[in-house]
């Protein structure tokens, strides 16, 4: 029988639990095991694609174009599961489809409740992603914290799952912390205050993942355990680690959890292959040489707002065997007169500029691209990166001083970046953007063919300006490479600085296929070209 895992976190929140529930995903896999992996978050708003950097952090987006929670991400970047629209559930999807469903008479006149309408709604789209015969273990994330009133109907929904598969077949993981208060004694009655609110609702947990700065020692497992009916080898000490989050998967495997949870299910496995695991720690933990990416974006408050970018150049780190020491950089700093680039950039072994939205901040980004071409820094532009490689080629080499997006200004004489035509006139916000996998043609000779090998890629996007066709000759003319297009070369997806150590800008987001043990082509290059420049070294790194 298929077997189901929720996860899900008490005490309070952002505790780990993507990270926990990845770190099960890879294990599983290691055992030899399919998984699927899927969260669910409280919130009403349909999808992520609305919300603000600062409010939920990056929007990931799936090959599918479903804008979806962070933690996504996560279960791309530890786990082989497939991501799509399947694998994301709102609160606002749940309603959404069950006041469809009624305003379309499915359900025969009856009232329509919580307990069993929305509650089979969301127990459908939990078991979903599963029906493939080659799956083996679906692993639900619940977000959010139990207590909360939002999250009540899908805990209901997975009390009900757990009874009607039975407990070996239906796990609860409940992540909680162990907090050390004054003098650094760690105390267990929040973890025992946690696990009584999940029983309230009719669930008993399998296993408790217990976060703190420190390992739990085995008189304080014993303790929870007596506290909490949880069997002793199933309390998990999920301390801070030293070097990097990958590690965490070993870290439960050490202390069995795997073990525990294939016996609970009644599931055969081969031993664990962690070796992938292994070496990328040790990578971590043994670097050849250090560099600095001098990271020039908007949302630099939060740091979840570029958390694929930040993974992926770490991910490029391990591949050159080298430690990444990401400098962040709020573009706005850049955009007064007085700012001297020459200071803020002189410890940077590397520029990139990611994606993002507004006007806020751009002229900033303009002259970190600058800087980067003029003084031959390796550049990386993502998505709104590479505009701004257009608009400063445009400003400063062709010699179009007002040239900009009319994402930025509208009046621009010189829109190099615009909206095309059969956008104008959409109305509902997000219906303009290219969202998901398409391909791109790489043109022969270009140093981002030479990067991927092929001349066909497939890699996500999600924006809604496009480099303006009306001035890709000029562009060109003036230095600028126009290196990858859309199959019917209507839409520019990539671009790249001939005379230069390493400069390109894709229209696509690499970050987000971008794993430890499969590093993204371009950002692997990236770290190497960096590594390669010698800046680091005058540096005295």
């Amino acid at each position: 029988m298929k077997k189901l895992i929720f996860v899900t976190g008490g005490v309070c929140s952002s505790l780990g639990k993507g990270v926990a529930a990845s770190s099960i995903g890879a294990l599983m896999e290691a055992r030899g095991l399919s998984v699927r992996m899927v969260k669910i978050d409280p919130y009403l708003n349909v999808d992520a694609g609305t919300m603000s950097p600062y409010q939920h952090g990056e929007v990931y987006v799936t090959d599918d174009g479903a804008e979806t929670d962070l933690d996504l991400g996560n279960y791309g970047r530890y786990t082989n599961s497939p991501l799509s629209k399947a694998n994301s559930i709102t609160t606002g999807q749940v309603y959404q489809a069950v006041i469809n469903k009624e305003r379309e008479g499915r359900f025969l006149g009856r009232t329509v409740q919580v307990i069993p309408h929305i509650t089979d709604e969301i127990k459908n789209r939990v078991l979903a992603p599963g029906k493939d015969p080659e799956v083996d273990i679906t692993i639900i994330e619940i977000g959010g914290t139990v207590g909360d009133m939002e999250s009540i109907p899908f805990l209901e929904a997975a009390r009900q799952l757990i009874n009607e598969m039975g407990r070996q077949n239906a796990i609860s993981v409940h992540v909680t912390l162990v907090p050390a208060v004054s003098g650094g004694e760690l105390k267990t009655k929040p973890t025992q205050h946690a696990v009584k609110e999940l029983q309230e609702v009719g669930i008993q947990p399998d296993v408790l993942i217990c976060r703190g700065t420190q390992p739990l020692e085995e008189g304080l497992k014993r303790k929870i355990a007596g506290f909490t009916n949880v069997e002793y080898e199933a309390v998990v000490s999920a301390h801070d680690v030293k070097t990097t989050i990958y590690e965490i998967p070993l870290l439960f495997h050490e202390q069995g959890l795997d073990t525990f949870l294939l016996k609970k299910m009644g599931i055969e496995s081969r031993h664990a292959d962690l070796r992938p695991w292994v070496e990328v720690v040790r990578k971590f933990q043994e670097p050849k040489s250090h560099i600095r990416i001098g990271v020039v974006g908007k949302y630099m408050d939060l740091h979840d707002a570029y958390k694929s970018v930040w993974e992926a150049l770490y991910h490029g780190g391990i591949a050159n065997e080298a430690a990444v020491e990401i400098v962040k950089i709020d573009s706005g700093r850049l955009e007064v007169d007085t700012a001297d680039m020459k200071e803020i950039f002189a410890d940077v072994d590397g520029i990139l500029v990611p994606g993002g939205y507004g006007q806020r901040g751009s002229g900033g980004m303009v002259k970190a691209a600058r800087y980067a071409r003029e003084n031959k820094v390796p550049y990386f532009g993502i998505c709104l990166g590479l505009q701004i490689m257009v608009i400063e080629t445009a400003r400063n080499v062709v010699g179009w001083a007002d040239a900009d997006s009319t994402e930025f200004n509208p009046d621009s004489a010189h829109a190099v970046v615009s909206l095309l035509e059969d956008q104008v006139d959409v109305k509902t916000y997000g219906g303009t953007q290219r969202l998901g996998k398409s391909e791109s043609r790489l043109k022969e000779g270009s140093l981002i063919r030479k990067l991927y090998g092929t001349e066909s890629i497939w890699e996500r996007h999600r924006h809604r300006y496009e480099v303006s066709n009306s001035y890709r000759a000029d562009l060109e003319k003036a230095g600028l490479r126009i290196s990858g297009l859309t199959p019917d070369d209507s839409l520019v997806e990539a671009v790249e600085w001939p005379d230069h150590p390493w400069g390109i800008g894709v229209q696509c987001h690499p970050e987000f296929k971008s794993r430890p043990t499969h590093p993204a082509p371009l950002f692997k290059s990236f770290i190497g070209a960096c590594i390669s420049s010698g800046r680091g070294a005058r540096h005295g790194k």
